[in-house]
């Protein structure tokens, strides 16, 4: 992942840095665009646009079950392929699934070998490894001087019609729970933020430092989450975990402390799981991801959704399983719908179009109310639209040799979903027992029609948290 940022000012504020940035260049899952007014001079990134990014020389491969070691190695030798890594995670196990997924190597072309593969009986899918990169009243010094329109809504103050309603939920005394977690499969995140550290959750059936699986999922000391791309516990790893850490601040960043900004829901416990590195992220660990926290459901912890901010391959009928999973155990998969200005009813976008019941698929639109510009949108693929055009969260930056807590302008509809994630969890938090189902259907019922958004997505409106 390539990062230039350029600084023209920065200011420090209560311990905090806020940074307008004069020029930038990040492949990641949000766009930079100058559809913001100029009190809010946004940072903008553009995406790839040379189809599907895939790591050469491996494929992910399903046999079928009971398949013997000898038919297997007869498969693998047609394409002179060995087996890396073996993935069956507890998830897969929990599902029914005991064969898992094998990530082979191998010296030929991919698109070769998964042809290969894909004619002989035994298999079950083979496909490329695809690469992934980053598609109460406040009293907080960003929310009362004008920046945090996303917040808004038209009887907030300040106010804009087209945020989420945020601050009028807040005025109402919803604002979210410490009970609700909320998984981030991003990049990592700054959990020591100022704005984020109250929120920032803890595995709670992991004890800190002792060096000991104590929960026994296969990640020792995943206190904050785990790092499938790194392979350790360290899910921060400095300031190019910025994207993970703005995400993280439009769906928690602390309310109501008088410094910074507010997320949509200001108490809630964020976890993460780190797949996303300085290259992007792989299909397999993507699926690791997903499963992670799938597993952590399902051993009791009270996570109601994931936010994907982040696309860029293909169809991966793995991930889409992994996914599926995650709905069995009632975990929302909230979605960035992509950032290449296209219809994705007809050029769908991985992983906001896979047709999974528990995915919410959001569009991002402008503080006008316009569909942004670099947005995907489609009329039977994605839900509904959220702020994303000059959104001003947490990102971790470097002062002086160190790093410290600062905000930044983003756009894209990488921020648009977490505006739906925080959503998510501000409905969990005053509907006790809700179920996905109702969760989605309750974000999707209450939206605001938007011209828009009409015959662009499948509610023709846009998040309004106001009417939980």
């Amino acid at each position: 992942m390539k990062k230039n940022f350029i600084a023209s000012k920065t200011f420090v504020l209560t311990g905090l840095i806020i940074a307008i940035f004069s020029g930038c260049s990040k492949e990641i899952n949000e766009m930079y665009t100058n559809e913001v007014d100029n009190t809010t001079p946004a940072i903008v990134a553009s995406v790839p646009q040379e189809g599907f990014r895939f790591v050469p020389n491996e494929i992910l491969v399903k046999f079928k079950a009971g398949t013997s070691s000898a038919v297997r190695s007869t498969a693998l030798t047609r394409v002179k392929g060995s087996v890396a890594e073996k993935i069956l995670t507890r998830a897969m196990k929990h599902s029914g699934d005991i064969e898992g997924i094998s990530l082979v190597k191998t010296p030929m072309a991919v698109q070769e070998a998964v042809d290969r593969m894909k004619g002989l009986v035994e298999i079950e899918y083979a496909e490329p490894n695809f690469i992934y990169t980053t598609d109460e009243i406040s009293n907080d010094t960003y929310y009362l001087n004008g920046y945090l329109w996303g917040m808004y809504g038209d009887a907030t103050s300040p106010s804009n019609e087209f945020g989420s309603q945020a601050g009028e939920a807040w005025a109402k005394g919803n604002i979210g729970s410490e009970t609700v977690y909320i998984g981030i499969i991003d990049e990592g995140y700054m959990y020591e933020h100022v704005e984020l550290a109250d929120n920032a959750g803890t595995n709670p059936n992991e004890i800190a430092g002792n060096g000991i699986d104590d929960d026994g999922n296969g990640y020792i000391d995943d206190v904050y989450g785990w790092d499938f791309d790194g392979g350790d516990n360290s899910v921060f790893d400095g300031k190019f975990d910025d994207h993970g850490t703005h995400v993280a601040g439009i769906i928690g960043a602390v309310g109501g402390n008088g410094i910074g900004v507010a997320g949509v829901c200001w108490n809630v416990k964020l976890l993460n799981a780190k797949f996303l590195g300085k290259h992007g992220g792989t299909t397999a660990n993507a699926i690791l991801a997903v499963d992670y926290f799938t597993d952590l459901k399902k051993s009791g912890l009270n996570l109601i959704a994931t936010n994907n901010s982040w696309g860029g391959g293909g169809y991966s009928q793995g991930l889409m399983d992994a996914i599926g999973r995650a709905n069995q155990e009632g975990i929302l998969f909230i979605a960035s719908a992509g950032n290449n200005a296209a219809n994705t009813d007809l050029s769908p976008s991985y992983p906001g179009s896979y047709s999974n019941d528990n995915i919410i698929t959001v569009a991002s639109i402008t503080s006008t109310g316009a569909l942004s510009g670099f947005s995907n949108y489609g009329l039977t693929s994605v839900d509904l639209g959220a702020p994303g055009s000059g959104i001003l969260s947490t990102v971790p930056m470097l002062l002086k040799g160190k790093i410290v807590s600062g905000l930044a302008f983003y756009s894209g509809t990488s921020m648009a979903a977490p505006h739906v994630t925080g959503a998510a969890a501000l409905y969990a938090a005053s509907s006790k027992n809700a179920t996905a189902r109702k969760i989605k259907d309750a974000i999707l019922s209450s939206v605001v029609p938007t011209n828009s958004l009409a015959g662009k997505c499948i509610s023709g409106g846009r998040l309004d948290v106001s009417r939980f």
